[in-house]
């Protein structure tokens, strides 16, 4: 099967010379996780692309920082992924943090959306953590 887009980051692939994403659902999950993960003005062209999630990190993990955190996520999603849906978002708990990255600041995020035009669900799960702090 062709590849559909390059998975990033970019890794030598033997098959192919370069990786690829070959499946609608992973380049939509990795579309989504770019999207969440580029701080607005980034992005050559677009300085309004992306949620920036990493400046939340040293906010309080509470659930106003969260509420700021899904609208962000919902207004990014709506403008530039359109076809999908989020379904719901959560975030760990603040009395469950523990240093499993050896550093305070890193925030678990889960994403469960639908791809429109597929009909299928999927769900994101990543922590995203700074370790400039380390």
């Amino acid at each position: 099967m062709p590849g559909i887009a390059p998975r990033l980051p970019l890794a030598n692939d033997a098959q192919d010379g370069l990786a690829l994403i070959r499946t609608y659902e992973n380049l939509v999950r990795q579309n989504l996780k770019h999207l969440i993960l580029t701080n607005p003005g980034e992005r050559i062209m677009d300085p309004l692309f992306g949620v920036g999630i990493k400046q939340f990190l040293f906010e309080p993990n509470d659930t106003i920082v969260w509420s700021n955190i899904t609208a962000t996520i919902h207004k990014q999603v709506q403008k530039y992924m359109p076809y999908l849906e989020i379904i719901d978002i959560s975030f760990m708990e603040p009395g469950s943090q523990n240093s499993e990255f050896g550093v305070s600041n890193y925030l678990p995020i889960s994403i469960e959306y639908t791809i429109i035009p597929l009909g299928m669900e999927d769900v994101l799960d990543f922590t995203v953590v700074d370790f400039a702090v380390l």
